[in-house]
């Protein structure tokens, strides 16, 4: 039997999804902005499905964002926002955790955009700082090479609080970083800043590999995938779309559920799911632990 820290699923594209709105380049944040209590019924959704941690929406959050629509007198506001609809689903479901998203600066799986190392530090540390006072764990998601790795570690430090690192892993050679780097290469930075290495937004296929290198650098590992087909050009052009991204009509449930149960086979003691996964996929992710004699914690 191992204890299992089960994730919540994805929440950017469920929150398109329920929205009916088109995509727009501010992502989940501009779902939240415009639809007030959809986040909340999102994390709701997932603590029912047998989630123990609701991770806040956000990842996408960033100045440089906000900056290019003139929202960025909103930065510190909707992080509280974020920060509230994720509370009351807690609160409403008498127990969990949450974890304090920070994703990537400027763009996801595009490591060539990740800024200087002191301006990133700067801008991780202003983040993690705000979250600091409602959030249990920091979530430090898609990172996509050691430079950024190196830099979110810093920043996130200075809330003083644990942090999980989470890479994104190239989806055809899950031991190398999207950058190329090999994410072996990873073990000296998480070893003096990082509670936890999981490995996100990679496809399913490509975590085995990744969580067989996690397994020597001595700290609770696991993953959570995603949905995608492919993860496109047309999508690493500046100010993207997610309707330039098709899901797997393949990735079921069930098919997810099998992923994540031979994860925790491999070691994984913390599973969810990333941009695709819904509530079902993460309930059947319960079920399935549970029936093969697991414990959620």
């Amino acid at each position: 039997m191992t204890r299992v820290t089960l994730l919540d699923g994805g929440m950017g594209q469920e929150l398109v999804a329920r929205s009916g709105d088109a995509p727009t380049p501010l992502w989940s944040t501009r779902v939240m902005i415009d639809h007030p209590g959809l986040v909340h019924a999102v994390h709701s959704d997932y603590f029912r499905a047998g989630a123990t941690v609701a991770t806040t929406n956000t990842y996408a959050i960033h100045h440089d964002r906000l900056l290019t629509f003139g929202l960025d007198d909103r930065f510190a506001a909707l992080h509280t926002q974020a920060l509230a609809e994720a509370a009351a689903a807690r609160a409403e479901h008498g127990r969990g955790r949450i974890a304090g998203s920070l994703g990537p600066l400027v763009a996801s799986y595009r490591p060539e955009t990740h800024p200087p190392h002191a301006e990133a530090v700067a801008k991780y540390a202003e983040i993690a700082c705000l979250l600091a006072p409602a959030i249990d764990v920091l979530l430090a998601e898609t990172v996509a090479s050691l430079a950024h790795a190196r830099a979110v570690l810093e920043g996130a430090g200075a809330a003083g609080l644990p942090v999980w690192l989470s890479v994104t892993v190239d989806d055809e050679d899950g031991s190398r970083l999207r950058s190329g780097e090999p994410l072996a290469d990873l073990a000296g930075i998480v070893a003096s800043g990082a509670s936890a290495v999981l490995a996100n937004c990679s496809a399913p296929e490509a975590m085995a590999a990744a969580l067989a290198v996690f397994a020597d650098m001595g700290l609770p590992y696991g993953a959570y995938a995603n949905g995608f087909q492919q993860i496109t050009k047309e999508f690493l052009k500046d100010s993207p779309t997610v309707d330039s991204l098709s899901t797997r009509p393949e990735m079921t449930p069930a098919l997810y559920a099998g992923f994540a149960l031979r994860w925790v086979e491999m070691g994984a003691t913390i599973v969810g799911g990333c941009c695709e996964t819904t509530p079902a996929h993460i309930a059947e992710v319960a079920r399935r632990l549970v029936a093969a004699g697991h414990e959620i914690v």
